[in-house]
Order: structure tokens, then C-alpha cells, then sequence
């Protein structure tokens, strides 16, 4: 089943390209069925890069899924051209106001993570929607510095600082198997990280509401969940494009950063960065949106509570 976006929304085009299903909105308007509603708060600066990568893997499921993206309106991005916003995006305060509620939520990453959460210009009002998400969204993921924030609003489990920037692709082993949100992985896999900070995973470890599913001996924890699959916390970045760890360290080398490494177990003997993490990836989304969404959401979204 496709997953239905805009008419216009230019990641449109470029997924039918790669042959990846996806579905106007006007045609799924005509059809008698109701697709899950999932909304996505893009925090990261160039949005337009983040919708493809997120939308290639929601694609994947074989559910309707209907999306509606979401900015935030304390701070406007600046990487993203402002006509693309105003014709794709809705702040989170519109979405309240038109009486939204979402199956589903995904929190991406945002390039804030070495500051203070007080610090953030938008922090109050990201509390203010992970506050609204625990009563108007079913289940919400969130991603790399959205799981941290997560975290430690849910939780109190603050962030530590890392000497050098984690970034390359590690191998994990899946742990609780019979959690359906790591249904039929394999007992290790690749997965891409790419933070200066990380949880402190001593506390997280501690907390009796979480699962924790997956962990890399060098990268640590990837991926866990509160027992009542309402929050579901990705660490890394499995939504990545094959380049865009390559883009990113460029993009650091280039600035003179100190703190950064080659990304590691990412190119291959030639210098070419190697796609290795995309079938988990896509599994992944694919659990989480069949077995903690669509399987346990309400068929009238105005149950959820």
C-alpha cells in the first residue's frame, strides 16, 4: 500500500523515480478506506532531505499511511526554501487549532544536540507538543536528538557529552525478541549513528518503563521502548541516506572541526560510501507502524486519549 502525500510535494516525484509507491492525496480521497494518520515534526535544517529519507521507508509498509508535516513556530528553518514550507507544513499550534490528533508521530533528529535543552530556542514549545502527543497520538518514535530530548523530558535522564562525534555504521545485536517491534530481525544488523552526545544510558538502563532492543558495543544503545509501546526511541539513523553520512562529515571537515572522525565501517576499500542498514531499516518503520500503531489505534482517531 503507498503512503499519500501532497500532489505537488517535490520527494514525490523523486520517489517514483526509484520506484517506491506513493499515492496523491486527491486519489486517496477516493478510496473507501481510512489510512493511519501520521504526523512528522521535522526539527532538521534542510527538510526537504529528511522528508524523502523518512518517506522512502514509511512507503515500505504494506498499510495506507497519510502524512502531515509539521514545523516548529518558535524557529523557522533557514536550509529549507519558505515557499516549500508554507505549501507543505503546518505549525504545530495550526494542527491543535484545526483539531488534529495522529495514529502515529515521528520526532526527527535537530542539530542542537551539544547545547543545553533550556538552551534550545524551541525547547519550550517541543515540551509543549511532547505534553499534547501523550493524549492526541497513539505511539510516537522518536529519532537520534528527539529521542534524547524524549528522554529527558519523559524520564529525567539527561544527556552526556562525547569526546569524540559517534558517526559510522555499527553492528547491533537484537535483544527481547519477542517484542513485535524487532519481529523478524536478524540477531545482528547495521545501523548509522551520528551524534556528539548520548543518553546516559547507566540511568535509561535503570528505568522499569523501558525496553531497550537493540545496543552496539561501541555505539550503545539503539533502540528501546516504554512497555506500553506509546514511545519508541531511536538513537541512531536508520532513515539515512546512503550519502548522507558522507555529506555530513565533508560538511565538518570542511568547517575545521576538531572533534571528527571518517565515519567508520561506511566506505568501502575504494573510499565509496556503502548502503549496508536499509532492509532493517525499513522493517523497522514497518513494525513499529503495523504493530504499535495500526494494531492497537483506534479506528475513529477521536477515541485517542
Amino acid at each position: 500500500m503507498p503512503v499519500i502525500v501532497p500532489s505537488a510535494l517535490p520527494a514525490k516525484e523523486l520517489l517514483e523515480k526509484e520506484n517506491i509507491f506513493v499515492m496523491a492525496d486527491r486519489r486517496a480521497r477516493s478510496q473507501e478506506i481510512r489510512p493511519l494518520s501520521i504526523g512528522i515534526l521535522n526539527l532538521m535544517p534542510n527538510k526537504e532531505e529528511t522528508e524523502l529519507e523518512l518517506l522512502r521507508l514509511i512507503s515500505n509498509t504494506p498499510l495506507q499511511v497519510e502524512i502531515t508535516l509539521l514545523q516548529t513556530a518558535t524557529y523557522r528553518a533557514t536550509h529549507t526554501p519558505e515557499e516549500h514550507l508554507r505549501s507543505f507544513y503546518m505549525t504545530f499550534d495550526e494542527a491543535v487549532k484545526s483539531g488534529r490528533k495522529f495514529d502515529g508521530m515521528i520526532f526527527t533528529g535537530a542539530p542542537v544536540e551539544q547545547m543545553k535543552f533550556e538552551e534550545v530556542l524551541y525547547w519550550d514549545e517541543i515540551m509543549r507538543i511532547m505534553s499534547w502527543a501523550q493524549h492526541n497520538v497513539f505511539s510516537s518514535l522518536y529519532i537520534c536528538w528527539g529521542a534524547i530530548a524524549a528522554m529527558y523530558y519523559f524520564y529525567g535522564v539527561d544527556k552526556v557529552p562525547i569526546e569524540k562525534k559517534i558517526s559510522g555504521v555499527y553492528l547491533h545485536r537484537s535483544m527481547k525478541r519477542s517484542n513485535p517491534l524487532v519481529r523478524n530481525f536478524d540477531e545482528y544488523f547495521y545501523a548509522p549513528h551520528s551524534r556528539h552526545t548520548e543518553v546516559d544510558q547507566e540511568k535509561m538502563r535503570a528505568l522499569a518503563d523501558i525496553d531497550i532492543l537493540a545496543e552496539s558495543d561501541e555505539a550503545g544503545i539503539y533502540l528501546a521502548a516504554s512497555k506500553d509501546r506509546r514511545r519508541v526511541f531511536v538513537f541512531g539513523h536508520g532513515e539515512y541516506d546512503k550519502f548522507t553520512l558522507d555529506n555530513e562529515y565533508r560538511r565538518d571537515t570542511a568547517l575545521g572541526r576538531t572533534d571528527v572522525e571518517k565515519p567508520v565501517n561506511y566506505y568501502d576499500e575504494d573510499g565509496n560510501p556503502r548502503l549496508t542498514w536499509r532492509a532493517h531499516s525499513s522493517l523497522l518503520m514497518s513494525n513499529w507502524l503495523n504493530y504499535y500503531v495500526y494494531q492497537e489505534t483506534p479506528y475513529d482517531i477521536n477515541a485517542i486519549g
